[in-house]
């Protein structure tokens, strides 16, 4: 439930007290459950204190993470075996920091797509962090590519409704849309 505010744009322990308020018969017909009543802010807030214990614990993280990518994969309609797997990730270069005359620090920072299955860069592109940032880059080097099929798998910083209304192609190449749609 936690996982599902936050990407709905839950920002504190309250809005996901609402959140599960709001949506709480929902999730209990969807996963098959019988919650009497929704999780408080406190249930949250201990929750994140024992999250942060077992964060430390790299192969829980690892089987937590195996778990949660299986759930998301099948909740693909057909399927992700025809899919494309792309990762994005961004990077800042080490030694690339200076200081800027307004006394911020400005970097030399790359974001790659990859794509899983050979395991090679597909796109790759250099910024300075004083002109742009990492979510412009990515949605300029995502509106060059064909994305009919595509599975795009990015930070959390990639996944709200401004980066997604944002991810449309440039007059070049289609007028189709190219943010990523859930259903």
């Amino acid at each position: 439930m936690s996982i599902l505010g936050i990407l709905s744009g839950c920002r504190s322990s309250r809005d996901l007290e609402r959140f599960a308020r709001r949506h709480r018969s929902t999730i209990n017909q969807s996963l098959g459950l019988d919650l009497k009543r929704w999780p408080t802010d406190a249930t949250f807030l201990y929750l994140y204190r024992f999250a942060e214990g077992f964060a430390y614990n790299k192969a829980h993280l690892r089987e937590f993470g195996k778990v949660l990518q299986g759930w998301m994969l099948a909740q693909i309609p057909g399927g992700a075996e025809a899919l494309v797997e792309l990762v994005c990730d961004g990077k800042t270069l080490r030694g690339s920091c200076v200081e800027a005359a307004d006394g911020s620090n400005r970097f030399v920072a790359q974001v790659t797509v990859y794509s899983r299955a050979p395991g090679v860069a597909m796109a790759q592109t250099a910024y300075d962090t004083g002109e742009s940032n990492e979510r412009k880059v990515l949605q300029e080097l995502l509106s060059g590519m064909d994305l009919e099929r595509v599975l795009i798998q990015t930070d959390a910083l990639h996944t709200t409704k401004s980066f997604l209304r944002g991810a449309t192609p440039s007059e070049k190449t289609s007028s189709t849309p190219r943010g990523p749609t859930c259903s």
